[in-house]
């Protein structure tokens, strides 16, 4: 006999009570708050789980994206200041790169994975010659790699990753997040996995990895490995007392701290079963749902860790209130286009029509799908949606 379904969250304990209480026996200690050892731990243990060789903790996934762009600024790596971007993402993808003065053109959503659309992008790369393509994993669903990296590799474009939302989904058995130049990452409550707030930045480059320490904590060289530290020292005459308040970037603040960290290494043990249970839960939607409308169809080389299940419908003033009305939670899908978002407008205008992004700017939600839903209540919400659909 199934349960009854009182409400349908879109998130629920990701902190649960046993992490509180690990969490209160070890402040009971009395241990270094600030960044410290755990933060340290809790990178070497993302690096392993992504299957890169290095990650840098910051206190957000807003701040991986900020510190992404502004360490390619400062690299001299990039050819110009031209950055594709995806219509259907998050502001904080965007953003950062309107702050530090890039110039910044969006590009559509593929209808299978509502990642970058590839004929789009085509045309895109031939007239407008970016140095940098970001792309977001909408949602937890592999974008078309295969495709996107040629594509990079062709035309010298430095790939980034915003990999907030696809936390264990992996394309050809890959992770997302190891595929591009850098990657981030986000450990909001509502995510995959939380550390109240909390970001990472992940990249293979070590003279990257060893910028992105220095410019997360005000451009010093406290955190560098030793040949780094001796290469700017050196340079500049600064003996070891100077250093200690030497600072050879502009650099930001965007440091975590250990007390966040802690509750990251925790998380971790539960991770693989989280992945599990999205992927499960994507399933079951995707057997379960009708929308005759449109429907996601991710890649057969794909892993599904999914963040949210995306609805794409006309009816969804209709479905929206039909929603509510039976204690299911849900959202716009993410924030649908970018290019009617205030902050867009405002800065650069109107922009060219997106058919797919003003899709979802229009006719798109998402249902929750976290790892605490039970089977039962997956059913409930798809048998509540394909009566409107």
């Amino acid at each position: 006999m199934k349960s009854k379904i009182n409400k349908v969250q879109l998130v629920k304990d990701t902190i649960d009570k046993e992490d509180i209480h690990d969490l209160i026996g070890w402040l009971k200690t009395n241990p270094k708050l600030t960044k410290g050892e755990y933060t340290t731990k809790f990178e070497d243990l993302w690096s392993k789980y992504t299957g890169v060789k290095y990650s840098v903790y910051v206190n957000s996934g807003s701040s991986a994206n900020l510190a992404m762009a502004y360490a390619l600024k400062i690299s001299g790596r990039l050819k110009n200041l031209k950055v594709l971007a995806p219509a259907v993402s998050w502001v904080t993808t965007i953003s950062p790169f309107l702050q530090l003065g890039y110039n910044v053109k969006l590009y559509d959503s593929d209808r299978d994975t509502l990642g970058p659309d590839i004929d789009n992008l085509k045309e895109l790369i031939k007239d407008f010659k970016p140095s940098i393509l970001i792309l977001v994993h909408v949602l937890g669903f592999p974008a078309k790699m295969k495709e996107i990296i040629n594509l990079c590799e062709e035309n010298n474009i430095i790939l980034l990753e915003d990999s907030c939302e696809s936390v264990g989904s992996t394309y050809n058995k890959i992770k997302t997040g190891a595929f591009g130049l850098m990657s981030s990452f986000s450990f909001y409550f509502a995510h995959h996995i939380s550390t109240i707030e909390g970001g990472m930045i992940c990249t293979n480059d070590h003279d990257l990895y060893n910028l992105l320490k220095s410019i997360r904590a005000h451009g010093w060289d406290r955190d560098l490995d030793l040949e780094y530290k001796e290469k700017l020292r050196s340079k500049y005459s600064i003996d070891e007392f100077k250093s200690l308040y030497t600072f050879y970037y502009p650099g930001f603040n965007l440091r975590s701290t250990d007390l966040q960290a802690f509750i990251g290494i925790r998380q971790m043990d539960k991770l693989e079963n989280i992945v599990q249970i999205r992927n499960r839960n994507f399933l079951l939607y995707d057997e379960l749902i009708k929308n005759s409308y449109w429907k996601i169809n991710p890649n057969p080389e794909s892993f599904v860790s999914a963040f949210a299940y995306p609805i794409i419908t006309p009816k969804l003033e209709q479905l929206l209130d039909t929603l509510k009305n039976k204690n299911i939670e849900t959202r716009p899908l993410i924030c649908g286009s970018i290019s009617n978002q205030p902050f867009w407008l405002d800065k650069k205008g109107k922009t060219s029509d997106f058919y797919m992004a003003e899709e979802v700017d229009k006719y798109g939600c998402y249902l929750p799908i976290n790892h605490q839903m039970t089977e039962d209540e997956v059913v409930y919400v798809c048998d509540t949606v394909n009566k409107i659909l």
